[in-house]
C-alpha cells in the first residue's frame, strides 16, 4: 500500500469557510473550541491559518495568528489521524510559522507534542491545568454585573495588561459574540476585572478570566458559573496562578487535561498574576 508524501501536500492560507474542518478536528481530539470562535480567530489575523491539502482535500492545520510587531501565536496544529506519521504536519509547521518572521512564537503544547516543539526552539513557561465539572449557582458578590457596550475600552485596556500583545480586533468581536456572556467588576469607577463563557463543542468555556485580586476573581466566576448552573463548564488555569487553582478546586472542578506555555523568546512583560484563566488555547 502506498501513501500520500510531503511533495504531494499543497499548503495554503485558510479562510473562515474553512474553520468549521479546523475546529471539527480540534474537537476531535478533546480541544473543545467554542462554537462561535472562528470569526473573532480570523478578525484578528486573517492570514494566519493554514490548510495542508492533497489532491484537494484537507489532511493538516496550523495557524500562526500576529499580534503586530513582535509577537505571535501558533496553534490549531492538526493533521488527519489517517494521514500521521507522513510529515504532512512538519510541512504545514514550517509553511505557518514563517507567516510570524522574527516575532516570538507562543503556543500551548500539549503532553505528547512537547519535545518535539524544544527541537523547534520553544521552551517551557510554565503547565496550564483544564478544570472541569458542574457549575453550581452562586449569587455573585457585590461589583459585578453584565458588559454592556460602552465598557469596550475598559475591557480592551484592562486586557492590553494581561497579554503579551494588544489585540482589539480580536476582543471587537469576542466580547460581541451571540452565546458569549461577559462579566466585568468594579471598584468605583475602576475596572478591576472580567470574564467570558461561551458555548463549546463539549461544553462552556470560561475565558479569559482576568482579575486584580482572588476576590475579584472569585466573584466573576460566580457571575459566570450562575449563568451555567447545572452545565458543564472548563476553565484553563495557569499552574503558577496558585489562586486560580484554588478557586477552580473550591468550584467544585477537576484536573481533566494539562498542555505547557511555551515561547520562541522574550515576549512583553504584563500582569501574569491577573490570569486566573486564559482565553483559549488555540490563540493564547
Amino acid at each position: 500500500m502506498t501513501h500520500p508524501a510531503p511533495q504531494d501536500l499543497v499548503v495554503t492560507q485558510a479562510t473562515l469557510a474553512d474553520w468549521p474542518v479546523i475546529s471539527g478536528w480540534a474537537a476531535a481530539e478533546g480541544w473543545n473550541p467554542g462554537l462561535g470562535d472562528g470569526p473573532a480567530f480570523f478578525a484578528q489575523d486573517p492570514d494566519g491559518f493554514f490548510l495542508g491539502r492533497i489532491d484537494g482535500e484537507p489532511v493538516s492545520a496550523v495557524s500562526v495568528v500576529t499580534y503586530g510587531s513582535d509577537y505571535a501565536f501558533l496553534g490549531c496544529y492538526l493533521v488527519r489521524p489517517d494521514l500521521r506519521g507522513r510529515g504532512h504536519g512538519l510541512t504545514t509547521w514550517k509553511t505557518a510559522l514563517a507567516h510570524a518572521g522574527e516575532r516570538t512564537v507562543g503556543l500551548d503544547g500539549v503532553v505528547a507534542q512537547q519535545d518535539n516543539y524544544r527541537r523547534s526552539g520553544f521552551e517551557l513557561a510554565h503547565r496550564t491545568i483544564r478544570f472541569t465539572g458542574v457549575a453550581t449557582g452562586v449569587a455573585a458578590p457585590t461589583g459585578v454585573r453584565p458588559a454592556g457596550p460602552g465598557d469596550l475600552a475598559a475591557v480592551t485596556a484592562y486586557d492590553s495588561a494581561c497579554m503579551p500583545a494588544d489585540r482589539p480586533r480580536f476582543l471587537a468581536e469576542w466580547l460581541t459574540r451571540d452565546g458569549h456572556r461577559v462579566h466585568v467588576r468594579h471598584d468605583g469607577g475602576r475596572l478591576t476585572g472580567y470574564g467570558v463563557i461561551r458555548p463549546g463543542h463539549d461544553c462552556l468555556r470560561v475565558g479569559p478570566l482576568f482579575a486584580d485580586t482572588a476576590d475579584d476573581a472569585r466573584a466573576l466566576f460566580a457571575a459566570l458559573a450562575a449563568d451555567a448552573a447545572g452545565r458543564e463548564i472548563a476553565v484553563d488555569v495557569p499552574e503558577p496562578n496558585a489562586e486560580g487553582v484554588k478557586l477552580a478546586l473550591e468550584a467544585g472542578l477537576a484536573a481533566s487535561f494539562e498542555t505547557a506555555r511555551m515561547y520562541t523568546g522574550p515576549v512583553r512583560d504584563h500582569a501574569r498574576e491577573r490570569v486566573f484563566g486564559v482565553t483559549t488555547l488555540e490563540l493564547g
